[in-house]
């Protein structure tokens, strides 16, 4: 039987089976599911900003009282009391959930508030929904300058909102906005001091029992808090730093806090160096203002900045400690010491030079 002889494959080569087209109404059909979920989840995306809008307004409404503050500091007899629901509350460490949970909270709210600033979506929502987050340690300068940059206010208007936050309390010319996330539902400089003080009034003043007035006034407090926030390299510092200032008022030694010669240098220049906290140098120490605690004895004249809850807590409730003197090393590690020799000794070891 003769073989069978083949020209070529079965199937040209580059070509394939012949397939039925899909009709234009059958493709436009299988896109609609796609569309649609892009479409959920654009309007999902732009709709975080009034989803945030809308959780701040209920926490501010029906923000449960807040529990008085512990004080454990008695400068009147110079002593610290260690309180253990205190050492509870602010060195526990948070389970991995918590932490969790919270750094999803923060960036839920990193990016509303980076969405409200998109030019897009201000042209669609207007002024009806914008942010601020105000960082501790904050100037009401830089505060100022955040809000009014968010609400396009004129240099008239900036200096009409710090007017109007200085002059509200001359013992706090400085101190009183709670560093968080702001909505803004007001434009007029008056009106969003007005807004922005009413956290203060919750979150500091509401929980200043008359006891603790007596023996830690509400300015000193903040004052101190605001002196912590600046020094401090994170939460595990703040008590002990606090520890360390106490200390210092007792024994009736200068603070010599650097921010405060950072926030005196910025007074000077009005933050034409292009920052609010300019870098010290040792000339510094001789700036001739009230808030240099170089040159002068206790507490500055009012707060340096805006602190935290935690710092107020700090501030309040001090670690005991027989430190005077510290620093942070180049990691950011906090080191103390009794005296003054074991100080240089330690920044010799770090740095190969007391100061």
């Amino acid at each position: 039987m003769p073989k069978m002889k083949f020209s070529g494959p079965l199937i040209p080569t580059g070509t394939s089976p012949s397939r039925k087209k899909s009709s234009p109404k059958k493709r436009v059909l299988n896109l609609l599911p796609v569309a649609a979920s892009t479409l959920v989840l654009v309007i999902g995306f732009f709709s975080l900003p009034t989803i945030l809008a809308i959780d701040l307004a209920i926490q501010d409404s029906v923000r449960p009282p807040q529990p008085k503050f512990t004080v454990t500091v008695d400068p009147a007899n110079k002593t610290i009391i260690e309180n253990p629901q205190v050492e509870a509350i602010l060195d526990v460490k948070p389970t991995s959930l918590t932490a969790a949970a919270t750094q999803a909270g923060n960036i839920f709210t990193q990016v509303a508030v980076a969405i409200s600033n998109f030019p897009a979506y201000r042209q669609v929502a207007g002024a009806n929904t914008l942010f601020v987050t105000i960082k501790p340690g904050f100037r009401k300068e830089q505060v100022a300058n955040l809000v009014g940059g968010t609400l396009h206010w004129t240099p008239a208007e900036k200096a009409e909102f710090l007017k109007y936050a200085t002059a509200r309390d001359e013992e706090l010319p400085e101190g009183q906005f709670v560093p968080g996330t702001y909505f803004l539902s007001v434009t007029d400089p008056d009106q969003v001091e007005v807004l922005l003080h009413h956290r203060f009034e919750e979150d500091i003043l509401a929980r200043y029992s008359s006891s603790t007035e007596e023996q830690v006034p509400v300015a000193d407090a903040i004052t101190v808090a605001s002196l912590i926030e600046r020094e401090a390299g994170g939460w595990d510092d703040m008590r002990l730093i606090s520890g360390i200032i106490w200390n210092r008022m007792f024994v009736g030694m200068n603070l010599q806090i650097d921010a405060t010669l950072q926030y005196a240098k910025a007074n000077q220049t009005t933050g034409k160096q292009g920052t609010w906290w300019p870098p010290v140098v040792p000339k510094d120490k001789y700036i001739k203002s009230p808030y240099n605690t170089y040159q002068n004895k206790g507490l500055p004249p009012g707060p340096i900045s805006n602190p935290s809850v935690a710092a107020v807590v700090a501030a309040l409730n001090p670690k005991k400690t027989d430190c005077l003197f510290y620093f942070h090393d180049s990691k950011g590690e906090f080191h103390c010491s009794k005296t003054y020799e074991e100080h240089v000794k330690m920044l010799k070891k770090f740095y190969g030079q007391g100061k």
